[in-house]
């Protein structure tokens, strides 16, 4: 196969899709927690900001500033975060890595539809794209967790 089929199958009409249709792309008045996440290899950033009452997410905005793998995987993240715990991102993030980089399964719901983002896993130099919005969840999660 050659690098521009790859390229074509690596950027698909669904990951574009998901790319183009990013819920929550509204920052938050007056989120419990924000962080933001940058990916140094290629520059990508995701800031997020969460309400989080009683351990849950109960409110969700992101500005994402990357490729189109990068948007997809927020995408995902930002579709099904609503009424999640810190556990159950974690979980979904460690799915996510072992299916990036260790020919895992898809992870599963409420994020198994980031299995459009399997032909990734041959991109290593997209990995950390691709799990910023995690990443940056994470990180707000901690936050509203040590200020509470």
């Amino acid at each position: 196969m050659s690098a521009e089929t790859d390229m074509i199958k690596l950027y698909s009409g669904r990951i574009l899709a998901l790319a183009a249709d990013m819920p929550r792309t509204a920052r938050l008045v007056n989120p419990t927690a924000t962080a933001k996440k940058r990916s140094p290899l290629c520059g990508s950033t995701v800031t997020v900001d969460i309400v989080v009452k009683d351990g849950v997410i109960t409110e969700y905005g992101q500005d994402v500033k990357a490729c189109a793998l990068g948007q997809a995987a927020a995408a995902v993240v930002g579709g099904n975060i609503i009424g999640l715990k810190r556990d159950q991102v974690q979980s979904g993030r460690d799915q996510l890595v072992a299916m990036l980089k260790n020919d895992g399964a898809v992870p599963d719901a409420p994020f198994s539809d980031l299995e459009v983002l399997q032909p990734a896993k041959d991109y290593k130099n997209r990995h950390a794209s691709i799990l910023l919005a995690f990443d940056a969840t994470l990180a707000a999660l901690e936050d509203s967790t040590a200020s509470a």
